[in-house]
């Protein structure tokens, strides 16, 4: 008997068990768009030459980065497990708020930029906090928030500036160095990248830190998986879930005052639409639709393949009416290959 049991070996422990550089490969979120968006990319490089000229791909990367400032707000949202369908609508909030408070009182334009930050924050902090007081989904209480500042948007700019557009506010004081902040071109090799570019890699750096490097981060994951035990563990859950809330609003009035310098003018009854191609981004760079998995990386990169996705049909000189079908099709696709991948590396 004393020998068998010297004899005997432990039996492993599953929770120290390591796992392979294929497994850990494919545990991560974006790497199906990651495949996804090489593929697009080396298709569009051999149907339209042209897509490989420093200028065009300046193009295709300003396109992306005006998806993909708000992609980068709504992957943390959906990681965190809600949802934000007033995004669209609010961006252009944000730059109306702007626009005709500088143009109503006749401030420096600065002052209206501080406005519609002010705004923006307080429309995140008010989905955010009906969210947790009256625990309906985000999907209705976003909605009705979409449906309100649609009607506010146009409202108000018909009542203060007597049109659906506001009044240009192009020679008031501060725009010039406005513009310059929010919507110049920054010269590298002789090709103009636009500043939103910059943005967009600078906001998609802090996002990943705060999700891999800080507590916030564990805490977005933890509420996403399950709030319940999340909460029970010490997890904040109304500050995480109001917090990225407000996230996506400071994405929005980024995006916003982009909007409103680049052309000194806003359409009140823009930006309907807009919310669904921020989502599409995010599950398409591997978040899912039931929160706790995804990446900031991820809805980049699946910024990047609606920005090629677009300009690339132009520049291949395809009917862009089947724009929309194309991207419809890369949603699906994306789903079915995200939840594929993510059941595979659990299994390993």
């Amino acid at each position: 008997m004393t020998n068998t049991l010297t004899a005997a070996k432990p039996a492993a422990d599953d929770r120290v068990a390591t796992k392979s550089t294929l497994a850990k490969l494919l545990g991560r979120p974006e790497i199906g768009a990651l495949v996804g968006a090489v593929a697009l990319f080396a298709f569009f490089a051999v149907v339209a030459p042209v897509f490989l000229q420093p200028s065009s791909f300046a193009t295709v990367l300003y396109g992306a980065s005006t998806i993909g400032i708000m992609a980068v707000g709504v992957s943390l949202l959906m990681i965190g497990g809600e949802f934000d369908l007033s995004t669209g609508v609010a961006v252009i909030s944000s730059a109306l708020a702007a626009s005709l408070f500088s143009w109503y009182f006749t401030t420096n334009v600065w002052v209206g930029v501080i406005v519609a930050l002010l705004v923006s924050l307080s429309i995140g902090f008010i989905n955010g906090w009906i969210l947790i007081k009256t625990k309906l989904p985000s999907f209705i209480v976003t909605l009705a928030t979409f449906l309100m500042l649609t009607g506010l948007n146009l409202g108000l700019t018909r009542l203060i500036g007597g049109s659906v557009s506001t009044p240009s506010i192009a020679r008031m004081d501060g725009f010039d160095s406005a513009r310059a902040v929010f919507a110049s071109s920054v010269g590298i090799f002789g090709v103009d990248v636009k500043i939103t570019v910059f943005f967009w890699i600078g906001l998609v750096a802090v996002a990943s830190w705060i999700l891999l490097r800080t507590k916030v981060g564990n805490w977005i994951f933890a509420v996403g998986g399950d709030a319940n035990a999340a909460r029970a563990v010490g997890v904040p859950v109304v500050r995480t879930k109001i917090g990225l809330f407000m996230g996506v609003g400071l994405c929005g009035w980024l995006l916003g005052m982009h909007n409103l310098f680049a052309f000194d003018t806003v359409q009140s009854g823009e930006g309907v639409g807009n919310e669904f191609l921020y989502i599409i981004a995010a599950v398409i760079g591997g978040c899912l639709l039931t929160g706790g998995y995804g990446s900031a990386v991820g809805g980049a990169i699946g910024a990047f393949i609606f920005g090629m996705a677009n300009k690339g049909i132009v520049y291949a000189e395809w009917n862009p009416d089947w724009f929309k079908f194309f991207l419809g099709l890369m949603l699906l696709l994306a789903t079915i290959v995200n939840v594929a991948v993510k059941k595979r590396a659990e299994s390993k």
